[in-house]
């Protein structure tokens, strides 16, 4: 799934709000919109805090 989907998904189901989201992992609402939309530019320690306010984590497989 894309990482922009999974991050929306799992606001969704703790009922949180884009703003809520932000403020829990000190990024702003534009960038969560961003990620959630799946901007490729977003930066990568805005990322990790979005996906640890979630509960996510972000991981690095070989591709096969």
């Amino acid at each position: 799934m894309e990482l922009g989907a999974t991050v929306r998904e799992r606001r969704k189901d703790l009922r949180l709000t884009q703003q809520q989201l932000a403020d829990l992992s000190g990024t702003s609402e534009r960038f969560v919109r961003a990620l959630e939309r799946g901007k490729p530019t977003v930066q990568l320690n805005h990322v990790v805090a979005v996906l640890d306010a979630l509960g996510l984590e972000l991981r690095a497989e070989v591709r096969r």
